[in-house]
């Protein structure tokens, strides 16, 4: 006799609360294997593809697409086989996921009759299955036991990048497998493998001829934003991405008394130095990065710009570690990737980590990871052919560096006038943290390093 479980929308992580359906992607009387993606939701952190813990046939759907659920709330219902004769699968262990080796996308297949499509039904309502015979799923390949895995952002990381789970050891409690076991074993994997010479990465550039990967493209299975006519215009909702970072620049706005300097700096000799550089053999590096790298020399020198202000306790707390955010507008509204520990990676390193968190803004395949921890933010906001701007800061962190577009400018050089490459770079800081006399000099320092390139080398 087959029996029916039900499948509760999980908890996402990163504090998330609520997620809206995207798209289903099963209907009522689809077969479904173990640990399949069944729905994509959108959190307000990224777009997540959740699987089941269960095989066996779609009986019931909990929700219209673009309903919002909270975490714990009814996603589907499941029939499996009789006990005896059910494969295993995630059942009940640790909420469900990862206890299946990664499965490939199947095709839906219908079985036995399935109910009618297209009636319209209210947010939260089931989609219920009409009375047919339920086959039983097909056996899932054999499991030497369940993997600890809780977050499908795990699971999906893990599959994404071709990383056996089984092989991993969970430091979490209980041997519970984290996103950061799955990083440590993408790092030691890329030791292995090296960088291969010779690979071109493009990512974000301040010059007028460089568009930025960041820039608004249309990202793979946008939807439209819901909208509703009134009599006084069109109401937007602002809830997803966009509600979000509207929260999220409100708290800001209302937390930070931030203030900005800025400056006007002579680029060519940094634009000079790069183009040396990616003249030799080996990968090449972006603009972007060495902007990054002149920001974790800076912060090594002007540490209270890294830090946080603990407002319960009345506390500066200085961060030991640089995880630095870079600012991406999408269509689906501003985000903020973060590289962890930029400190410590040089010019390769970030090039390579800022194009593929940049394609993955594109795709709309960031992760809340990916968004979140931030200690510091750099701003190239010259791609959009502006030269200045005084952003809010991205809350919690203290400060963040702008740098504006780099066009060919009269200037002073040595003496004499002379068409240079200038930009204008601009910090935004909590006047909590530091005085003006610290910005100033970070940001003199920033500025020395894109003048002088071999500044840098008396940090290395």
């Amino acid at each position: 006799m087959a029996q029916v479980l039900e499948f509760k929308l999980p908890d996402l992580g990163e504090g998330l609360t609520e997620a809206e359906i995207v798209r289903w992607l099963v209907q009522v009387g689809d077969v479904v294997a173990v640990d399949q993606p069944v729905v994509e939701v959108e959190t307000a952190k990224a777009m997540v593809e959740v699987p089941c813990p269960y095989g066996g046939v779609v009986t019931a759907r909990f929700g219209e697409e673009g309903t919002e659920l909270p975490v714990g709330a009814p996603l589907l219902t499941v029939a499996v086989g009789a006990p005896e004769d059910s494969p295993e699968g995630s059942g009940n262990v640790l909420v469900g996921y990862g206890t299946q080796a990664p499965a490939a996308r199947r095709r839906r297949v219908r079985a036995g009759t399935a109910a009618a499509d297209g009636q319209t039904r209210r947010p939260g309502t089931a989609d219920a299955a009409p009375h047919a015979r339920v086959a039983a799923p097909p056996p899932a390949a054999p499991a030497e036991g369940p993997v600890p895995v809780i977050s499908p952002l795990v699971r999906r990381l893990a599959r994404d990048n071709d990383v056996d789970l089984r092989r991993l050891t969970g430091s979490g409690p209980d041997g519970l497998i984290l996103r950061a076991d799955v990083e440590n074993a993408l790092r030691t994997q890329a030791g292995r493998a090296g960088t291969a010479a010779g690979q071109a990465v493009t990512a974000p550039a301040g010059t007028a001829g460089e568009r930025a990967a960041t820039a608004p493209e249309r990202m793979a299975g946008e939807r439209p934003v819901a909208a509703a006519r009134a009599e006084d215009g069109v109401r937007i909702p602002l809830k997803g991405v966009r509600g979000a970072v509207a929260d999220k620049l409100s708290r800001s706005r209302r937390e930070i008394p931030d203030a900005t300097c800025w400056v006007d700096a002579d680029a060519t000799e940094l634009m000079r130095a790069r183009t040396a550089m990616n003249a030799a053999p080996g990968a090449k590096i972006s603009l972007l990065a060495l902007l990054a790298r002149i920001c974790t020399a800076a912060l090594a020198r002007f540490p209270e710009l890294n830090s946080t202000v603990d407002t319960e306790a009345r506390e500066i707390v200085r961060l030991d570690r640089v995880h630095l955010g870079f600012a991406a507008q999408t269509d689906r509204g501003l985000v903020v990737p973060v590289v962890r520990d930029a400190h410590t990676r040089d010019a390769e390193s970030l090039t390579a980590e800022f194009a593929r968190l940049t394609e993955a803004a594109r795709t709309g395949t960031l992760t809340p990871g990916d968004l979140t921890g931030g200690t510091f933010t750099l701003n190239n906001y010259g791609v959009f052919g502006v030269d200045g701007s005084t952003p809010i800061v991205n809350h919690p962190e203290a400060a963040m560096l702008g740098v504006g577009r780099i066009v060919p400018k009269p200037w002073v050089h040595e003496g004499e006038l002379a068409v240079r490459q200038v930009v204008q770079l601009s910090l935004t800081f909590d006047h909590r943290v530091c005085d003006g006399g610290t910005a100033g000099g970070f940001l003199r320092y920033v500025a020395d390093c894109v003048e002088q390139p071999a500044v840098l080398l008396r940090t290395l």
